[in-house]
């Protein structure tokens, strides 16, 4: 979306108060994230009163959900813009400059293609955050075909479809010549990217993608998200192992550590299956930090189930997850589901795996200690800086440098905390 509007005038501001217009990209995959989306608007609508010349433009699921129900309940808003819509946004926005008057874009089609688009020049496109001068994430596909019985996504961002492979490796190539050292290639689900391409196969698989992106001269590190368990294959393992730029870095969304739950959940794998990848996985690349999702108190979740799921993260010990408490979304499935768990025993199983969670991610954590690592610097002050290791970690040092974000340091870890490290420069290297 900023690549489109930064050819239609605009430029990325660090000031939402005094913005133009104020976009906000949207969420629907669990209450909570909506919830957010309606509190900023109330927000933004004080904000509005004051500057009326001011546009805001709801984009992503909430808006592909809510469509002209959103005006209703938000009449300060000028675009609603659903998930196949944003590559028109351009347009749309010189509509609503033009006329002052409400657009909704949510129109979805079987036939939907994602369009060729590159990024526009550096000089035309400054952005807001020093991280996305070197760093930058990638769409490869939209939409997903699982329906997992729980998850709004396919209802919202529609059915798989993947980006053709030689305009992913052109916006790559593109984006590192303009100083991006690390990529992140997105997806639903990423594991079946090039399967299709309105309704045909590419001539890609993903391993094949990485093998391609990778080759491109420049680029210093690649990462990749989401993958699903059921589609994980020998050959995307092999990367990890073929590919010396892919970072050893892996979300792995298991759910549960039940396969009663599972089956409900409509994931298609069994934890034995599970298992035997992460087994390939840490065969194939021993140093890899693995982490995961989990959902706890789905529909019939039974306290057995549970205790399923904190086995699963024993034998697992992820480096980290994020773990979240059911929530109803429209229209799936799961909603009809009986055996509804209490908000109370929900809070009560989230708080325990989070809990233990933390615990697992301090003991991997502290592993690193006295270990030299590579990180990229993310950020920089006077007497301070920190970056990022392949593994994702986070690293602070207390020291001055004269090195810029972007740039790669060996530091030594010195401490680990649950969700960071702290590191010195190592002076021998």
């Amino acid at each position: 979306m900023s690549q489109i509007l930064s050819t239609h005038g605009y430029a990325e501001s660090h000031d939402m108060e005094s913005a133009d217009l104020v976009i906000l990209n949207t969420c629907t995959i669990r209450a909570k994230a909506e919830q957010k989306v309606m509190s900023m608007l109330g927000a933004l609508r004080k904000i509005k009163v004051q500057r009326p010349g001011m546009k805001i433009c709801v984009a992503g699921c909430v808006a592909q959900q809510e469509g002209d129900h959103l005006l209703q309940r938000m009449p300060h808003v000028d675009l609603v813009l659903g998930t196949q819509n944003i590559y028109d946004l351009g347009t749309y926005i010189d509509r609503v400059a033009g006329t002052d008057r409400p657009v909704v874009a949510t129109t979805m089609s079987k036939a939907f293609r994602i369009p060729a688009f590159l990024p526009a020049d550096r000089k035309n496109s400054e952005p807001a955050d020093e991280l996305y001068s070197f760093k930058r994430f990638v769409t490869i596909m939209q939409g997903c075909d699982n329906y997992c019985s729980y998850c709004v996504v396919p209802y919202t961002r529609g059915r798989e479809i993947s980006r053709r492979a030689q305009d992913v490796v052109e916006e790559v190539r593109k984006l590192v010549a303009q100083g991006v050292r690390e990529v992140t290639l997105l997806g639903q689900n990423v594991n079946s990217y090039g399967r299709k391409l309105n309704g045909t196969a590419l001539p890609c698989t993903f391993p094949e993608l990485l093998h391609q992106v990778a080759e491109i001269r420049g680029l210093q590190r690649l990462r990749f998200t989401t993958s699903h368990p059921k589609d994980l294959s020998d050959e995307l393992i092999g990367c990890f192992r073929d590919i010396a730029i892919l970072c050893p870095q892996f979300h792995l969304p298991v759910q549960s550590g039940s396969d009663a739950v599972l089956k409900r959940m409509n994931r298609h794998y069994t934890i034995a299956n599970y298992l035997e990848r992460v087994e390939a996985l840490f065969s194939c690349r021993p140093d890899l930090a693995l982490t995961t999702d989990i959902i706890v108190g789905f529909p019939g979740e039974t306290d057995d189930d549970f205790a399923l799921t904190m086995d699963l993260l024993e034998r697992v010990r992820f480096h980290g997850s994020f773990s979240f408490k059911y929530s109803d979304r429209p229209g799936v499935r799961s909603c009809d589901f009986d055996g509804k768990i209490s908000e109370e025993v929900k809070s009560e199983r989230l708080a325990i795996f989070q809990r233990r969670q933390d615990e697992i991610s301090l003991a991997r954590n502290s592993a690193y200690v006295g270990s030299l690592l590579e990180i990229m610097i993310e950020r920089t002050s006077e007497n301070a800086f920190q970056g990022r290791t392949g593994t994702n970690h986070i690293v602070h040092v207390d020291e001055k440098t004269d090195l810029a974000p972007g740039d790669l340091l060996e530091v030594e870890i010195v401490h680990a905390g649950q969700h960071s490290l702290k590191g010195k420069v190592d002076s021998m290297h």
